[in-house]
């Protein structure tokens, strides 16, 4: 009884799991990209369709195109609702849109 008393006080003191997804270690970053030829592949892919749309801002333009293992993540900061979605868009046309994960943010308006 004292045992289960002792586990049961311990695990008060267990960290809570991280669910903030800017610091969330099961999300895919750009650095952890591997160098599997067909996720290379897709990322090339998605990047050249984002850069060859010139009405996109140059916040639209740096965001991360991660792929990994065909499933692709979208990160990073855009102007507007309509450039969040022609982004997706592009990744949806390339890997499909249940490989997608858009993880973009519209900026604030005093940050345009």
């Amino acid at each position: 009884m004292v045992a289960g008393a002792l586990l049961t006080a311990g695990a008060a003191f267990l960290p809570a799991q991280d669910t903030n997804p800017k610091t969330d270690s099961n999300k895919p970053t750009a650095d952890q990209q591997k160098n599997n030829k067909s996720d290379q592949k897709t990322t090339q892919m998605i990047r050249k369709a984002i850069m060859s749309d010139k009405s996109l801002s140059t916040s639209a333009h740096n965001v991360k195109v991660i792929t990994e293992n065909g499933a692709v993540t979208l990160k990073g900061s855009v102007r507007s609702e309509e450039e969040k979605k022609s982004i997706q868009d592009k990744a949806v046309s390339v890997a499909g849109a249940s490989n997608v994960t858009n993880d973009l943010t519209i900026m604030a308006a005093d940050s345009k």
